[in-house]
């Protein structure tokens, strides 16, 4: 079980990776607008903040890796608690596809790590 829960808490970190990229990135792109819904004009006008948004993603999961190299489960299971936390907060104020995105993943991910 130990190994899943790993797989499972890097799977959260390169979410929040790939996340990171879309926001500091790939914003006014295509993809990036395609993935949040964005009119170009509006992409433009928030890409600072979105940057800024993709780097707090960034924390997100430098903090998962960190826990993972260090085998320290009590911080994987803070930053799971804070993507939890996040999720939920995005899916309550911008989109309700976030809870699934970033909170079913890393509830998952925290019950396969209390469990091992």
């Amino acid at each position: 079980m130990h190994a899943v829960a790993s797989l499972l808490v890097a799977l959260v970190g390169l979410i929040h990776v790939y996340i990171l990229v879309l926001e500091m990135f790939w914003w006014t792109a295509p993809k990036g607008r395609k993935a949040f819904g964005l009119t170009p004009e509006f992409a433009e006008a928030s890409k600072v903040l979105a940057a800024n948004q993709g780097l707090y993603n960034g924390f997100l999961a430098a903090g998962l890796f960190w826990g993972l190299l260090r085998a320290d489960v009590p911080t994987q299971g803070f930053f799971l608690g804070c993507v939890f936390v996040a999720g939920l907060y995005g899916a309550a104020t911008a989109s309700r596809k976030i809870l699934f995105i970033q909170s079913l993943p890393a509830a998952l991910a925290g019950l396969a790590l209390a469990l091992a």
